[in-house]
């Protein structure tokens, strides 16, 4: 991991998608509320199994390992977490979320700006790293070098292309999809979106034969995303922004199984992440910010839950204040909005704290505007 001039580690964010729109009130669940159970007969977590965290509110038992980091004080746990108008299309939703930008279409995303003010002349390429297919939103901003990692082993431009000969018939069916008269054009689009790809590769080939550890992450796709993490993270490379995602939360039907394996898997894999960040001492250098582009209605359909709004968010890191941060949404018939839960703090109030207070960058290029901080990262 990159140093300061202190000596002292970088201090860098990982953060975790929940695509889909995770259920937020059968994640942090108002077991006290008989509300709850009225409005949710068939999709509801029985009391005596809810995690509890006080005497009205509990989690899901699927978040065992979250808990588990509860309770040592590392989970800034965000209620009612949205954006004013919410929409409920996920294209729509996620956009505002990966953009900052809820009134009109934004260009670039938050983590691309944040990149940007960390390294403004572009030194590093791996600066920001994404974890998983093609490049979320949030990570693009102009001029702005983001490595996306599909295989941590393998990656790289044309990764199975092993001589110049072979990179010609690569680069001559390319020619022939676009034109002929394209070649040129596609020649100059390789090399300079495929220099700062390759020089990457070069440099991300090195984590594996760098790690040492003694976590055995489990074996799914997040799990593995979230080792290839921390492989980078020990070797040094100077990446500060970390970018992956897991899904589908999109749980219209058979809701209490596949939420709870949803769970299961990212809560297992940020728990190991967390144990593996200890073990290298590096727990305190890193926060995992989890959220989702919207919440789910609260009545369930009798097999999942349709899309709604207000969620909820975790911040997770070594040296972080943890707690209950923003009110929990009420149930009450008068202050639903439209039969969703209403938010009751900006989304960009937790990037604001985030860019500021972590990255210590400027929160306003970030979030396009001023919002109100937490206190889960002390300034």
């Amino acid at each position: 991991m990159a140093t300061n001039g202190n000596g002292h580690h970088e201090k860098t964010v990982v953060v975790l998608q929940l695509s889909g729109g995770n259920d937020a009130l059968n994640t942090v669940i108002p077991y006290n509320d008989g509300q709850y159970y009225d409005n949710r007969p068939f999709v509801n977590i029985p009391q005596d199994q809810v995690l509890k965290l006080d005497d009205k509110l509990g989690l899901n038992p699927a978040l065992a390992p979250i808990k588990a980091l509860w309770d040592e004080g590392n989970v800034p746990l965000i209620n009612g977490v949205g954006y004013p108008s919410p929409n409920r299309s996920h294209f729509r939703s996620m956009d505002v979320w990966h953009t900052a930008e809820s009134e009109e279409v934004g260009e670039d995303g938050w983590l691309g700006r944040a990149i940007r003010e960390l390294d403004p002349q572009a030194e590093n390429v791996l600066t920001g790293v994404n974890f998983g297919r093609g490049l979320p939103r949030a990570l693009y901003a102009k001029g702005v070098p983001v490595a996306s990692v599909g295989n941590l082993e393998t990656y790289g431009l044309f990764p199975d292309i092993k001589d110049e000969a072979a990179r010609n018939l690569a680069l001559e069916a390319f020619t022939q999809m676009y034109g002929g008269s394209g070649r040129d054009v596609i020649a100059n689009f390789i090399s300079q979106t495929g220099t700062d790809a390759l020089k990457g590769a070069d440099i991300l080939r090195v984590a594996p034969q760098r790690y040492s550890s003694s976590i055995e992450y489990a074996d799914n796709p997040i799990a593995d995303n979230m080792k290839s993490i921390a492989q980078v993270m020990t070797a040094g490379l100077g990446t500060r922004v970390y970018y992956t995602q897991h899904g589908s939360f999109d749980t219209h039907a058979s809701e209490l199984t596949s939420h709870a394996k949803l769970w299961q898997d990212v809560s297992g894999a940020v728990g190991d992440f967390m144990d593996d960040m200890k073990e290298h001492d590096m727990d305190k250098d890193v926060v995992v910010l989890l959220f989702s582009e919207f919440g789910r209605r609260i009545k369930d359909n009798g097999a999942g839950t349709d899309h709604g709004s207000g969620g909820v968010a975790f911040v997770i890191g070594g040296d972080v204040n943890g707690g209950m941060y923003g009110d929990f949404p009420s149930l009450d018939d008068d202050k639903q909005l439209e039969g969703d839960l209403h938010f009751s703090n900006d989304f960009r109030s937790t990037y604001s704290t985030i860019a500021e207070r972590w990255l210590g960058i400027d929160p306003i290029v970030t979030t396009n505007g001023q919002y109100e901080q937490f206190d889960f990262i002390s300034k």
